[in-house]
């Protein structure tokens, strides 16, 4: 029977792992090594495998509340009375998630089957997206092409802003988005060309996200 002392060690040693796990991928992205995300937790590779035993286990577990802020910011957005500012509220917010965080575009991206309140919390965020779509549409601010894998466009426009200017014009991305957001107001609306098929831009985003996520 395991004694109350080695459990508070063991749950101690869970929450330095995922606090290590979040700092490594968020400066370095999801392909860091496991033994660097063990040396700054201060425990033993041994230690690190027995409580996540693959990559995504730890992926999961660190990424878990960065997914729920997520779903929140959907959510936050459509209790704005505001369509359209519900809508600059949440693209602003998930972009300045994104800012601050190299891994979580990636992890977006990536499928956890055994951490079932990551997935529920990615397939909550995305229904309350297409609603603030719809919403801020039938309003009339949000022009009628805009598609829901726009936003996949936006995040990977501003990953590469962010790779390039994060040290020296941090700056560069917010103005990039307003750009963005000016560009999807219906007063700005004219003709763009058809957008690429869900499935096309899910691989492609995919492949953007390979690099980071060891793949």
């Amino acid at each position: 029977m395991t004694t109350p002392g080695l459990r508070v060690d063991a749950e101690r040693n869970r929450q330095r792992i995922v606090a290590a796990a979040r700092e490594a991928f968020a400066e370095c992205g999801l392909d860091v090594p496991m033994d660097e995300v063990a040396r700054r937790a201060g425990v033993g590779v041994g230690t690190l495998y027995r409580r996540y035993p693959t990559r995504a286990d730890l992926v999961a577990a660190a990424f878990e509340q960065k997914m729920t802020a997520y779903a929140e910011a959907a959510r936050d957005a459509l209790a704005e009375p505001d369509p359209w500012r519900g809508f600059c509220d949440y693209v602003e917010r998930v972009c300045a998630m994104q800012a601050e965080d190299r891994g979580f575009t990636t992890v977006l991206t990536l499928s956890f089957p055994t951490a079932k309140r990551f997935e529920a919390d990615r397939d909550r965020s995305f229904t309350d997206f297409v609603a603030l779509i719809d919403r801020a549409k039938a309003a009339g601010r949000l022009r009628e092409d805009f598609v829901a894998e726009d936003m996949v466009m936006f995040l990977m426009a501003n990953a590469g802003v962010l790779t390039a200017t994060a040290d020296a014009a941090p700056e560069t991305s917010r103005r990039l988005v307003a750009y963005f957001l000016q560009a999807c107001a219906a007063t700005a609306a004219a003709p763009l060309p058809d957008p690429p098929a869900p499935r096309r831009m899910y691989r492609a985003m995919l492949r953007f996200a390979a690099p980071q996520s060891g793949k």
